[in-house]
């Protein structure tokens, strides 16, 4: 979550009665009860508790406008989140949000839909016995990598017991393109990040340049299976064979994590021949968003292990909680069932037939977009959405008078939420756009984006040159 600093309320310089005049204007007097002058004369103050209570119709409509000035998350083309879902997924959310899902004893049914899901997730994912796999839910992929990487951690403090931690500091190995959680986890577990930078047209982790980064104190390798940055699969399979060859090499054996936080739940309905998953022997675990195209509503993750064997035992905590025993791993406690249910229920709603139409729409969606902004002659596709439906593309080389910043600048003012973003060491001279397509973000409202496109294209051909900014500020780069 964001990290805030209170500050204080702003002051105008001529005084406090004009701050007063301020919140008396603030309030329409339609806001009040049937007397329109008798419920309010001031709006609440912002910064501190209001001294008394305010009608509740009030209150909500005072957050309601506020909030309009939120951008539309249907138009966000920059999240991966889901924005929408059915009218019955609404209802059963707003049935299990007073549920804790952490008290299992007292709500025995959504705990065992949880554990459907996790057993779903392990068939989907080929695990070798989908009942002994071990899995949970957490609020997102963020959580979900930051326990895969705890247990990683731990099996190499358990195998380096004699040198650790005296003498031995340990090491994680991956793409510079990973998700920002992984740099999180290495810095609160002190864990050395070991990156492997992006290189000419390769804008992901190199399966043998990611083998010579390893060695005794490596507590494993990152795959991500669909970059953030341009919608990529890295080659999971491949990462795999080279670590095979560093073990025949020197004894290493170094055990995979597969961030999957949009793959995971493409690339089995979509790219059922990759592999990618538990049939890898070397992957112990793999973790998924589900409210990213496991199309649930924030927040909400899955993290998987192949087995027990995969998840030391001294890391799941067994509380006695308001009159049950229960197992947790997780970094959070408290938190609601809502989203576990939504998941079960989509999951039981589209089953793999619905599933593989919904992202097969999405790729579909994102190929032809990708396909006719290439033909617009002004841009350079990176990728072009057949993987995840998700692609990546900068300005062509001969274009002078516009940048990305220039097109997403102008996309906002469309409404379109377009991020625009330089690439990591190595290729920090490149900057690009990046379009998400995720379910509800239809054919109508993409021929849309390609329209509002066309029309600003002449405007932006006749600039003199971009316009200037600080671009290493400008990034509406969203995960």
């Amino acid at each position: 979550m964001s990290l805030y600093q209170g500050k204080e309320p702003h002051r105008p310089s001529t005084g406090r009665e004009d701050t007063d005049e301020v919140r008396r204007l603030s309030i329409n007097p339609f806001y009040g009860e049937a007397d329109p002058v008798s419920a309010m004369n001031s709006a609440p103050p912002k910064h501190r508790l209001p001294d008394g209570p305010m009608p509740p119709a009030t209150a909500y409509q005072l957050v309601h406008d506020e909030l309009m000035l939120d951008g539309n998350a249907r138009l966000n083309l920059a999240t991966f989140v889901t924005t929408w879902m059915e009218p019955q997924a609404d209802v059963l959310m707003s049935e299990c949000r007073d549920k804790n899902m952490i008290d299992k004893d007292e709500y025995p049914r959504t705990a065992e839909l949880e554990q459907r899901c996790v057993t779903m997730l392990a068939d989907l994912w080929h695990a070798p016995d989908p009942a002994k796999a071990v899995g949970c839910s957490t609020t997102g992929s963020s959580e979900a990598c930051m326990l895969a990487g705890m247990a990683l951690k731990r099996r190499w403090a358990r195998r380096n017991a004699d040198r650790y931690p005296a003498t031995a500091r340990p090491n994680l190995v991956m793409g510079i393109n990973v998700q920002v959680c992984w740099e999180k986890f290495c810095d609160f577990w002190e864990v050395e990040m070991r990156q492997v930078p992006m290189e000419g047209d390769r804008f992901h982790l190199d399966p043998a340049a990611a083998a010579e980064l390893c060695d005794e104190n490596t507590i494993g390798v990152v795959a991500v299976l669909g970059s953030t940055f341009d919608g990529s699969y890295e080659p999971v399979a491949d990462l795999c064979a080279a670590l095979d060859a560093l073990q025949e090499r020197t004894g290493l054996d170094i055990p995979v994590h597969v961030d999957g936080a949009s793959g995971a739940m493409i690339a089995p309905f979509l790219d059922e021949d990759l592999v990618w998953d538990f049939r890898l022997p070397r992957v112990a675990s793999i973790n998924t968003s589900g409210h990213k195209y496991g199309l649930v509503y924030p927040g909400v993750g899955w993290a998987l292990w192949r087995s027990s064997e995969a998840l030391p035992d001294e890391l799941v905590f067994r509380v006695n909680y308001l009159g049950g025993e229960m197992p947790t791993f997780a970094l959070n406690f408290s938190r609601p069932g809502a989203q576990v249910v939504a998941q079960y229920y989509t999951f039981l709603r589209l089953g793999r037939d619905g599933y593989r139409a919904v992202q097969q729409t999405a790729r579909d969606i994102a190929t032809g977009l990708a396909r006719k902004i290439d033909e617009f002659g002004d841009f350079r596709l990176l990728t072009r959405g057949d993987e995840l439906p998700v692609f990546a593309f900068t300005t062509a080389d001969h274009v002078t008078a516009f940048d990305v910043f220039d097109v997403s600048r102008r996309l906002r003012e469309r409404g379109w939420l377009v991020p625009a973003y330089t690439f990591p060491k190595n290729r920090e001279d490149l900057a690009v756009l990046r379009v998400v397509c995720r379910n509800g973000f239809s054919a109508d409202l993409a021929e849309l984006l390609l329209a509002d496109l066309e029309r600003l294209l002449p405007e932006l051909r006749r600039q003199d040159a971009p316009l200037s900014r600080d671009k290493a500020a400008a990034t509406a780069f969203h995960h």
